[in-house]
């Protein structure tokens, strides 16, 4: 990560195998590009805890990537608002049109646009249908996430054109982060395909 400088690295708190407690979470974060902005991924969470790990993290945004209710995220935004940069990120699990349509009710600094599982909160590495997340732009800024990876990112690019993208198994070799998947995956998402930049990037 600190070769390669993403906007952001994601921390997941939530129950999965990638989580990290938060001690864990503060010592890599100290070991961290200051320039690489951080993210916590929460999955109903009490909302006073997801505040005490955002300030002892310092994080830049929450991600909430459970069944969190709009009055929740409502005041989880209101209060950063008030008190901190930190943004709210809201993840949406597309299943069908009507996922879509119920990003209105929410109060948002960004939706993670994910794929529907009927067993994870994640959407296990597996992308859906991307003209839906074209529909969903309507209702703010998009981050799509969902199977993305170096070999499908430009599609995904082209078709959505979302204000970030988000990936995470689809960086890995054996369930461990593949240096050679990140660098391809940020080049290419950076330099839009572009091959003379993109050596000039590697250089």
């Amino acid at each position: 990560v600190n070769k390669y400088l993403p906007d952001y690295i994601g921390f997941v708190f939530a129950k999965s195998k990638r989580q990290v407690s938060p001690v864990k979470a503060m010592m890599l974060i100290e070991k961290t590009d200051e320039r690489v902005k951080k993210a916590g991924v929460f999955v109903n969470e009490k909302a006073d805890e997801v505040l005490r790990i955002t300030k002892d993290c310092r994080l830049d945004a929450v991600q909430l990537h459970g069944d969190e209710s709009p009055s929740y995220v409502s005041r989880l935004k209101e209060y950063f608002d008030a008190y901190s940069s930190t943004e709210v990120w809201k993840a949406i699990r597309i299943k069908n049109i009507n996922s879509i349509t119920a990003m209105k009710e929410y109060n948002a600094d960004c939706f993670v646009l994910d794929a529907y599982s009927e067993n994870n909160y994640g959407g296990e590495g597996k992308t859906f249908e991307w003209n839906l997340a074209k529909k969903a732009k309507k209702y703010g800024r998009i981050m799509l996430a969902g199977g993305l990876n170096p070999q499908n990112v430009l599609m995904a690019i082209d078709t959505v054109c979302p204000f970030a993208i988000d990936a995470s198994s689809g960086l890995e070799t054996n369930d461990v982060k593949d240096g050679t998947k990140i660098r391809d995956f940020i080049y290419l998402a950076r330099c839009g395909g572009n091959k003379e930049e993109l050596m000039e990037e590697i250089k």
